[in-house]
């Protein structure tokens, strides 16, 4: 069995200790060895960081932005073995991995415009012979902790912006799916990134809290579940770190009755179902305004959840592979359970599932419930699965207030015909990123990605434009240059024009 080795100062670094097994989730088998860092691993990983920190913050931006084009290359390059990795440590199917691959490469495009994103601003004459300009100023050594559902794409909203802002990146990715993140940032290496610049070490709570208490790490970006992510919000702010942390999901799709119902079912399908569910976008309550849109939905699901062709992510032609693990996989079996017991009706029933020839293997099949109230868990609660809950209700108002009332606010969705429904919901709902006819909201690299209430804590989104003001600090200059004939007399009042 290989062990996973860290990615430190440009060398891949390995240690004796704790560790543990990386699974193929096809299979239920391990397939490697993944050490735990130490805190003083973790300090070397700092201590490298802060050595190049100095060299890379006075690189020009259009040559860091150099960098991240040759990045851009490879790893279209390598987008068949990129996605082998993924699909075989995460269990995705392989057009999910290579599709979540897509969406890492925009944020890396992104990045490529250091030279725009990185202006100033810039004024004459504000005062006599006085100019005054700004500028945005990288923080120093940063850090990322990163979720196992998207092992390519979340690491690619974080560390390409920061580094071209003239940071350096320590980043923390999953111990679950950690191959696929390793290549890579060997691949940025390859492309010309200075060692230390970026530095991946795996780890578990000894590494989260070492970041977290290192005095050296200016700011850390999270993606994960609700209370680690308030945590670590705590925890960082507490310690006078900048942090963004972007928790849990439970995000309602609002069918109105003049929605495109057939168009409404296959957005469903993938909302809900791909990557088994486990994502923080997915679709996991449908909300239908009127009996007569649930019943018509219902009946439109209830074949082609039964027709979802599962198996080995690694198989071509699939809909959905297995969850990541054993436990998420009990897990989500838990929530149905509870859902059958609380009085949901369970219309399909995923749990159970054999897949010939990968027996072993931690599979789930689609399920969906109906007759769902909003006092059960199965509704209150981020089920991370392929269950999807159908709430009944009387209008769009309803639909809103259940929505508004929800503790997430990550995203939501509304199918309809009518401009004036879908603009009130645009206007009036309390989350961070809504679609209209759109299953999953999920903003381009130059926007920004965040939600509201307890699914975010910090000011700023992720990537985009937010992304530069979080791995930036503003100085604001003032400059004034007298003429020589001229002398003035002080001034003690506050100084204005």
């Amino acid at each position: 069995m290989s062990v996973i080795p860290h990615l430190i100062n440009g060398e891949l670094v390995t240690e004796n200790g704790r560790a543990v097994d990386v699974f193929n989730p096809s299979t239920g088998q391990a397939i490697h060895k993944l050490p735990l860092a130490t805190r003083e691993t973790i300090q070397h990983a700092i201590d490298a960081a802060k050595a190049a920190f100095p060299a890379w913050r006075n690189t020009p931006p259009a040559k860091r932005a150099q960098v991240m084009f040759r990045f851009k290359q490879l790893l279209e390059q390598n987008e068949a073995r990129i996605s082998q990795l993924i699909s075989e440590e995460h269990g995705k199917t392989l057009e999910d991995a290579a599709g979540e691959l897509k969406r890492g490469i925009e944020n890396v495009e992104f990045a490529c415009a250091a030279p725009e994103i990185l202006k100033g601003e810039y004024s004459r004459n504000v005062g006599p012979n006085i100019d005054a300009w700004s500028d945005f100023q990288p923080l120093g050594v940063v850090a990322g902790i990163t979720p196992f559902n998207f092992p390519a794409m979340v690491p690619l909203w974080m560390y390409p912006l920061a580094i071209v802002c003239g940071n350096c990146f320590i980043l923390k990715p999953s111990e679950r799916d950690p191959s696929s993140t390793l290549l890579i940032a060997q691949l940025l290496l390859e492309a010309g990134l200075p060692k230390g610049v970026l530095s991946v070490v795996h780890g578990d709570k000894t590494a989260v809290d070492a970041l977290i208490e290192a005095p050296e790490v200016k700011a850390l970006s999270f993606v994960g579940s609700t209370p680690i992510a308030e945590y670590i919000y705590a925890e960082g702010t507490k310690r006078g770190k900048r942090v963004q942390a972007l928790g849990g999901a439970k995000n309602h799709a609002v069918l109105m009755p003049d929605a495109d119902l057939d168009n409404a079912v296959s957005a469903l399908m993938g909302a809900a179902y791909g990557s088994c569910g486990e994502r923080c976008m997915a679709i996991s309550v449908a909300v239908c305004v009127g009996d007569q849109v649930a019943d018509a939905l219902v009946a439109k699901l209830v074949p082609q959840i039964k027709a979802l062709k599962i198996g080995a992510g690694t198989s071509c032609g699939l809909d959905m592979g297995p969850l990541v693990t054993g436990q998420a996989r009990d897990k989500v079996s838990g929530y149905v359970d509870d859902g059958v017991a609380a009085g949901a009706t369970l219309v399909v029933d995923g749990r159970g599932l054999s897949i010939p020839g990968n027996e072993e293997g931690f599979f789930l099949g689609g399920c969906l419930f109906d007759n769902v109230t909003p006092e059960m868990r199965i509704y209150k609660e981020e089920i991370f699965g392929p269950v999807l809950c159908v709430v009944r209700v009387n209008s769009l108002e309803e639909a809103m207030k259940l929505i508004n009332d929800h503790e997430y606010g990550n995203g939501t969705c509304i199918f309809t015909r009518d401009g004036e429904a879908a603009r009130l919901f645009c206007d009036e709902i309390e989350v961070g990123m809504v679609g209209v006819n759109v299953p999953l909201p999920v903003p381009v690299a130059y926007h920004s990605f965040g939600g509201w209430k307890r699914s975010l804590f910090g000011d700023l989104h992720a990537y985009g434009p937010d992304g530069v003001r979080f791995y930036t600090r503003r100085k604001a200059i003032t400059q004034r240059w007298p003429q020589r004939a001229s002398h003035e007399a002080s001034q003690f009042a506050f100084p204005s024009l």
